[in-house]
């Protein structure tokens, strides 16, 4: 083939990587990038063509992959994590009518993917374990209950009692679980309703104040008086400033209050009613604020459980918040307190 033919071959292989819509580049016998499309070039670094593969990926399980492609001709499929925790599913596939001989590597973005795995596994993960600890205990109890303490009244009362508290525990994680599975599947639907936000909170209010008289606790409102309105769900909004109101009880200071602020702010994404919701307990170390509204992510697991809580009151407020267009913001500082704070559109 003349240096001509060459050339015009060449840039019909370049031709075909540009009408690509995912990343793609060829090698030659020597592994160097002859061609690549812009995609491609934006994972390789524009310096890529006319330097060995190597130079510009570090992935030798892909060259391995070419290697085979060209000694047998077979196409070969193999999953790419980069460095910096990118993953790809690259398709590697011959071109022998090409002078040189080239090898056509196409690239899929599957990160995403593969973090979304992850996530669906620790989370199956959890919940096995969450399920396993008060079933295994209730187990043990059982079998107490059928040999050693049947005759014995005063064991048998204790144990089932333990088994009451084990028995509403898995119930409250059950009754998380489908509410947060309801909300992830609305998320993406906008409420059409217009509620009155104070009466929303008042009546969340209504609902702790057995929790906070246990506590020696009170909840106080600041701020805006009579109606305020907002797009939402009135149920979910209750179930966000519920559980919000009863965390500030539960891990707020004794005998000192919990204060609710509404009020108007004006942020780069509009107006927004912004509602604070602030105790004054020991605070929270700023190493776990990103993480808290993750599903079954404890600051104290042991207090958590001991306070009947499941891991999973703050991703179903994160996901109630987001489906609402609004969003939440957490301050606190260890031994001053945290402040829970709900930014919800007006319109």
């Amino acid at each position: 083939m003349s240096d001509e033919d060459g050339e015009e071959q060449q840039g019909l292989v370049e031709q075909l990587l540009d009408g690509l819509p995912l990343p793609a580049f060829t090698l030659d016998e020597r592994d160097t990038v002859r061609a690549a499309n812009v995609p491609a070039l934006a994972i390789l670094g524009e310096r890529a063509r006319g330097r060995n593969l190597a130079l510009s990926l570090r992935g030798p399980e892909l060259l391995d992959a070419v290697a085979g492609t060209r000694r047998d001709g077979a196409q070969r499929r193999i999953l790419l994590r980069l460095p910096d925790d990118a993953q790809y599913r690259v398709k590697v596939t011959g071109l022998p009518a090409a002078d040189p001989p080239q090898v056509i590597c196409v690239m899929q973005d599957v990160t995403s993917e593969a973090q979304n795995e992850a996530i669906r596994r620790e989370f199956v993960a959890n919940v096995s374990h969450e399920l396993r600890t008060p079933l295994t205990a209730m187990m043990g109890f059982i079998e107490t209950l059928q040999s050693a303490a049947k005759d014995d009244p005063v064991a048998r009362d204790r144990f089932l009692g333990i088994m009451s508290r084990e028995a509403g525990r898995m119930n409250r994680l059950v009754r998380d679980l489908l509410h947060l599975s309801r909300v992830e599947a609305e998320e993406r639907v906008r409420p059409r309703e217009t509620i009155d936000l104070p009466g929303i909170l008042r009546s969340a209010a209504a609902s702790v104040r057995q929790v906070a008289e246990a506590h020696g606790s009170t909840i106080r409102f600041q701020g805006i008086e009579g109606r305020v309105t907002v797009p939402g769900d009135a149920d979910q909004l209750t179930q966000v400033f519920l559980n919000l109101m009863e965390n500030a009880v539960k891990y707020g200071a004794r005998d000192r209050p919990v204060t609710v602020t509404i009020s108007r702010e004006t942020t780069s994404r509009g107006p927004v009613i912004r509602v604070d919701v602030a105790d004054q307990g020991d605070g929270i170390d700023p190493i776990h604020l990103p993480r808290l509204t993750e599903r079954f992510y404890r600051v104290d697991a042991h207090r958590s459980r001991a306070e009947g809580g499941t891991g999973l009151g703050l991703a179903i407020v994160k996901h109630i918040i987001n489906r609402h267009r609004g969003w939440l913001r957490i301050e606190s500082e260890k031994g001053r307190g945290s402040v829970f704070s709900v930014m919800l559109p007006e319109t």
